[in-house]
């Protein structure tokens, strides 16, 4: 999703009240807020089927999976930052806010032309502070490709392509065949 920046600084509680009424999402970075322009229909299949088999896999779980509308808050050199990601993975009993999660253990983001360059530079460098994150996924929607970055790897890049190759989610004991992440979508 491309955002579109405004020129208004606004106080954290006002986006926040904002965002409850607003027909458009928003990400909020150190006062500035961005408009988010919609998503492709490949993103949208990709994203649902990552967050169905989660969802599936952590029912009865402490953990649960959120797609696209629960925010990430974090803060950056002392700026508050609200991320929408595609999909998150929250299991730490201390995110108890409905509309965002501080504590997150695993991210999402599903790449596309515009947004490629922020998820995997300045989203990467911002999520990679958050304590509790174990992982973070990037997934290509042109081609059949998942990067996966994990804290106990110190952050390095796994990428996986082709059908037979699995996404491994060690955090969560979680795996899911890259042919069905890509299913029904064209490439």
């Amino acid at each position: 999703m491309q955002a579109l920046a405004t020129e208004k600084s606004i106080p954290v509680e006002d986006y926040l009240s904002g965002e409850q009424l607003s027909e458009v999402r928003h990400e909020y970075i150190g006062g500035e807020v961005h408009a988010m322009a919609g998503a492709s229909e490949a993103h949208n299949d990709i994203a649902g089927s990552i967050y169905s088999a989660l969802r599936a896999h952590l029912k009865g779980k402490r953990c649960r999976a959120y797609i696209a509308d629960v925010k990430v808050r974090l803060e950056v050199l002392g700026d508050d930052i609200f991320y929408y990601p595609d999909v998150l993975v929250a299991c730490d009993p201390r995110d108890t806010n409905p509309l965002f999660k501080r504590f997150p253990t695993v991210i999402v983001e599903v790449l596309s032309d515009s947004t490629e360059r922020i998820d995997r530079r300045e989203k990467f460098w911002s999520y990679a502070r958050i304590e509790t994150l174990e992982e973070y996924v990037l997934v290509a929607q042109d081609k059949r490709e998942v990067t996966v970055f994990r804290r106990a790897n110190a952050w390095k890049a796994e990428v996986l392509r082709g059908k037979a190759s699995v996404l491994r989610l060690a955090s969560l004991e979680f795996t899911q065949p890259l042919r069905d992440i890509y299913e029904g979508v064209k490439l």
